[in-house]
């Protein structure tokens, strides 16, 4: 698969998750450093393939996460024979009285809620591993919290417990300290935070037609290998696209609207290199890792509310590029009210954002260098 040596999270982490007799985990770790290959390897190890019934069970907020995170145990379980993966996700229907064989199920809380409990697909009290990915999106919104923890609840008290937060506000450590008995913690420094491999710049702008000029200069300016543009609303993306395909751009849409059969399809093309540019509110935010991802646009920052800037979504947006510490591309397109948001970002992650002027075309090509 490519790893000569292991991330800094594998190198911490593993040694804790292979441990015998096993050891639950809260680890903090961003996307792209190699968490979830650290994870499905833990997962892996504890399973017997003679068994065909659930062993490992990893709930994750997306159906794309949840698809992502497959893919991954399916690669590196490739000579492990008689391993599969079944997924509890919204639009994979599974008849009524089926028991499921699969020994590791991947999927989001309510469906899997439904699989363990109302539906009786699975036996939970034969989990032996239990991952919680991306522990503070599913930590934000409270139906999944809640589902996550009647699940967690389920278990059997030797069942090892390995949850994984991108982020660690007061509020997430409680609640996976909660949701985790007697973890070993692995928690990174407020300056480990930010991805210092991305290059993080932004234009200030007058509305949303001059964020759109300043998009193009980008375009005109800049190599683009595949890129991610983020928008706060779905009217916003909707904009965003048609202006860009009316101006004789290539690009897709992928926002909360489509099907999640529609959703599966832009993010395998997106994948495949067939589609270089992704529009997407911040449904995309998590779990989409595309290693060709050489920039991401804000659009519109991520905001909490009317003026708090949502510190979470940046990193987990930005970290869309930068994978596995490759370098990066973030340009953020801000509205003059909306400088002080930008300001509170820098100094919640101690990072300088460089201001460009979008029609300084020869400052921009020189970016590249």
């Amino acid at each position: 698969m490519g790893f000569n040596r292991p991330s800094k999270i594998q190198e911490t982490a593993l040694p804790m998750m292979l441990a015998d007799p096993p050891q639950n985990l809260i680890a903090q770790s961003q996307s792209g450093t190699g968490k979830t290959a650290a994870f499905v390897l833990a997962m892996l190890s504890r399973v017997n393939p003679n068994n065909t019934f659930p062993q490992c069970l990893c709930v994750t907020p997306t159906f794309e996460l949840a698809v992502q995170t497959g893919r991954v145990v399916e690669k590196m379980g490739k000579f492990f024979v008689n391993v599969n993966v079944a997924y509890a996700v919204q639009g994979n229907r599974v008849a009524r009285g089926t028991v499921i064989k699969e020994q590791i199920v991947i999927g989001t809380p309510g469906t899997l809620l439904d699989w363990c409990f109302k539906l009786k697909f699975m036996d939970i009290r034969k989990i032996q591993v239990f991952v919680l990915d991306e522990a503070d999106v599913l930590m934000s919104k409270q139906n999944f919290s809640d589902q996550s923890v009647r699940i967690q609840r389920a278990l059997s008290q030797d069942c090892q417990m390995l949850l994984f937060s991108a982020t660690f506000e007061d509020p997430v450590l409680q609640f996976a300290k909660r949701i985790v008995p007697d973890p070993n913690i692995i928690k990174l420094r407020r300056e480990e935070l930010t991805l210092s491999n991305i290059r993080q710049y932004y234009f200030e702008c007058e509305n949303k037609e001059d964020k759109y000029r300043a998009l193009c200069n980008i375009y005109g300016s800049i190599t683009i290998g595949q890129a991610i543009i983020f928008c706060q609303t779905r009217k916003n993306a909707k904009w965003l696209y048609w202006s860009l395909v009316k101006d004789g751009h290539q690009a897709t849409l992928l926002s909360g609207e489509l099907t999640v059969d529609q959703r599966a399809v832009v993010i395998q093309n997106f994948r495949d290199g067939k589609d270089k540019v992704l529009i997407s509110t911040n449904v995309c935010a998590r779990g989409i890792d595309v290693k060709q991802v050489t920039i991401v646009v804000n659009f519109s920052l991520p905001t909490k509310g009317l003026h708090v800037a949502d510190f979470e979504t940046y990193l987990h947006r930005i970290g869309r590029t930068g994978r596995f510490g490759k370098n990066g591309l973030a340009f953020n397109m801000v509205e003059k009210h909306n400088v002080p948001l930008l300001f509170s970002i820098q100094e919640h992650f101690k990072i300088i954002i460089k201001r460009l002027d979008s029609e300084d075309i020869e400052a921009l090509e020189e970016i590249e260098d």
